[in-house]
């Protein structure tokens, strides 16, 4: 039987096992919608993980759809049972929803492969380095940024307290030479501070970097993350945030794009050896910097 994960792989499978289920037996919206008293919305926004199911309408619609496979009937139960459960984000209070699909896909991934060509990754960001950045957020209040860092804090604590030192593929960035260069909060000392962070936490993930010479590659197309889970669970997951909108790809084409491009960024960048010299040389050229500004 498939591992039953955490609240938000549990709410998409269940969701998508109950669209298949309806289908398979030639029933309609307004049928799935009459049995439980609702409207046929309703049923479209359980089957698209919208909104939850509680179990008694769970076992109405496992009767209509005439399942009588036991295991499977188990299984839909315990995904229900999960996906009603709060993740651990939940006590930092409400998220936008899709930033929280994106935390719970996080917590719940087998491996995070990310690409970031401006900035440094979330999952590595010192405070003072992600309290400069969304300072430039000014479509969020001063409350709104410091929430935001907050939780963004909350996500390495949970990320890090639970990655084994030994699964280094558990997260594998890859950046930008521009993401170590830029001066964030236009304060050398916040990005030499950051820069050692990347170098201590490059021992826990593979870490690498595409430097300005390697010319043009796909990474130019703008940064994304690929969620890959055990593949009883659910397949791979595309993630990219941009002015246009955040995008959640699931598609087999799409999933296959995000692997081909990061595997060619992979293969043009730097070996982690010598991203964190990259890194350490980067460092010493800032500290050089701020001793002559220190001096004038």
């Amino acid at each position: 039987m498939p591992r039953v994960t955490g609240p938000t792989i549990s709410r998409w499978r269940l969701s998508k096992e109950l669209k298949r289920l309806r289908e398979e037996a030639g029933r309609s919206f307004d049928d799935a919608a009459e049995l439980l008293g609702c409207s046929p919305s309703k049923i479209r926004k359980i089957e698209a993980g919208e909104v939850g199911i509680v179990k008694a309408e769970l076992d109405s619609l496992l009767d209509l759809y005439k399942v009588d496979d036991e295991e499977l009937a188990s299984l839909l139960r315990d995904l229900q049972k999960l996906g009603k459960q709060r993740g651990w984000w939940a006590p930092l209070g409400s998220l936008p929803k899709q930033y929280s699909v994106f935390v719970g896909l996080e917590s719940e991934a087998l491996r995070i492969r990310q690409f970031e060509p401006l900035v440094l990754p979330g999952l590595l960001q010192t405070e003072e380095y992600a309290s400069a950045l969304d300072a430039m957020c000014t479509f969020l209040t001063a409350d709104e940024q410091a929430r935001a860092v907050k939780v963004r804090m909350a996500r390495q604590e949970q990320f890090w307290a639970e990655g084994a030192d030994d699964d280094r593929s558990r997260l594998w960035v890859i950046v930008d030479e521009a993401a170590l260069r830029r001066p964030v909060g236009g304060n050398l000392s916040i990005m030499r501070g950051q820069l050692l962070r990347v170098l201590e936490l490059s021992e826990r993930c593979i870490f690498q970097v595409v430097p300005f010479e390697a010319g043009s590659y796909p990474g130019t197309s703008g940064p994304f993350t690929i969620f890959d889970f055990d593949e009883d669970v659910h397949s791979p997951v595309v993630f990219t945030d941009g002015h246009a909108g955040i995008a959640l790809l699931e598609s087999e084409a799409d999933v296959d794009r995000g692997n081909r491009a990061f595997a060619h960024m992979a293969a043009v960048a730097l070996s982690p050896t010598e991203s964190a010299r990259k890194v350490v040389a980067i460092a010493s050229e800032m500290a050089t910097q701020q001793g002559g500004e220190n001096e004038s």
